[in-house]
């Protein structure tokens, strides 16, 4: 029998993240505990650790980090304002990620840009310089 939302002393790390809306399943939460991408209280922590209310937790998703404190507990996945009420974010998160997402703009995602596969005629060039009939190489073709 499922205890009730509010009577419970702690829920599994990987179910919390889950229901808490930072990771899609609880595999991939469980992917980034085992990867040490989340941290309870300043330390590792295994996917089955208990985690309560008042826990302070970080967690790096990609680029961005994340420094909440555990506000509520919950054993099922609900829609993102109740999820959004289970945690508190410091305002020293909330400005850093923030501050890292204009930075990120302001680069222009140059890194990010993915350049096309060679259509016909490129690849047909490519084949002609890669085999040596440069004699055959128009570029213009």
């Amino acid at each position: 029998m499922k205890k009730a939302q509010g009577n419970h002393a702690g829920i599994r790390a990987d179910k919390w993240l889950w229901a808490a809306r930072f990771f899609k399943t609880r595999s991939l939460a469980m992917q980034a505990i085992n990867g040490g991408k989340v941290h309870l209280n300043g330390s590792r922590i295994k996917p089955a650790h208990k985690l309560a209310a008042g826990d302070q937790l970080t967690i790096r998703k990609g680029a961005y980090t994340f420094a909440i404190t555990i506000a509520g507990l919950s054993l099922q996945r609900g829609p993102a304002e109740v999820a959004r009420s289970l945690y508190c974010e410091s305002q020293d998160s909330q400005q850093q990620r923030q501050q890292l997402r204009e930075e990120l703009r302001l680069q222009g995602k140059a890194g990010a840009r993915h350049e096309r596969r060679p259509d016909k005629r490129a690849r047909r060039q490519i084949h002609r310089f890669k085999t040596g009939q440069l004699d055959s190489f128009r570029p213009d073709e």
